[in-house]
């Protein structure tokens, strides 16, 4: 008997006796109508405040449902979710975009995601008083893990493309605002990108190296930042 079309992706020539494949088809079948995790996971990085976030997933015959963002989860933690502003960029082999950031009164929280390609993703802390300011961390984005980086107020934010064309989704706890929109190198603080000449746009080439920045961000042990000349009425 040749394999059901229902186990995916095992070649249909191989041959399977019926007690066989009666076992092949009822774990396949459990593992298309296992259910998911329900809820958004959190796991903190060695940043504070910045979070990885698992995506869940919902998978059936027709393809998937990601549930991108939930209220709940990110309120049970004390993290910002009142995203203002969400918006998309598409990207070709070797495009770096970074280091960004805006900042008060228009600094913003910000959850990245990767809905195409791969990405290498650099966060950078920038907030005074912080056990990590000025160090960074890196993470692997990509469409198929379905994981999210949840980077709080004070810290900058880049990435370079490591499969195109690569889909990034931001939301931003506050709207665009140019006269606040600010950014650090991206080779001035000493990241090692996969890439030494990477594709970037004139303006993030011309952005300011990390040691002549003096930074308005202040860290609160509480993890919400708060600007260095105003106090934060953040929880």
């Amino acid at each position: 008997m040749q394999v059901s079309s229902l186990l995916g992706d095992v070649p249909s020539a191989v041959e399977l006796s019926p007690c066989t494949m009666d076992m092949a088809v009822r774990q396949s079948i459990r593992e298309r109508t296992a259910a998911p995790p329900k809820s958004i996971r959190f796991t903190e990085c060695g940043l504070p405040g910045c979070y990885r976030v698992q995506l869940p997933c919902f998978r059936d015959d027709r393809g998937i449902l990601v549930k991108a963002l939930q209220r709940s989860a990110f309120e049970e933690r004390g993290l910002e979710c009142d995203f203002n502003e969400s918006f998309y960029t598409e990207s070709g082999e070797n495009v770096l975009r970074g280091m960004h950031f805006q900042t008060p009164p228009a600094d913003h929280a910000k959850l990245v995601y990767c809905i195409s390609g791969a990405i290498c993703d650099i966060a950078l802390d920038l907030r005074l008083g912080s056990p990590t300011f000025g160090e960074h961390e890196t993470y692997q984005l990509t469409a198929e893990a379905r994981v999210a980086m949840y980077l709080p107020r004070g810290i900058a934010h880049g990435f370079i493309v490591r499969k195109a064309p690569s889909v990034v989704v931001y939301q931003v706890s506050s709207e665009h605002s140019a006269a606040h929109d600010r950014g650090i190198h991206w080779d001035s603080f000493g990241a090692a990108w996969p890439e030494s000449a990477p594709v970037v746009s004139a303006r993030d080439q011309g952005l300011m190296p990390f040691a002549k920045f003096r930074s308005p961000f202040r860290f609160e042990t509480s993890g919400a930042p708060q600007s260095a000349n105003r106090r934060s009425s953040a929880k």
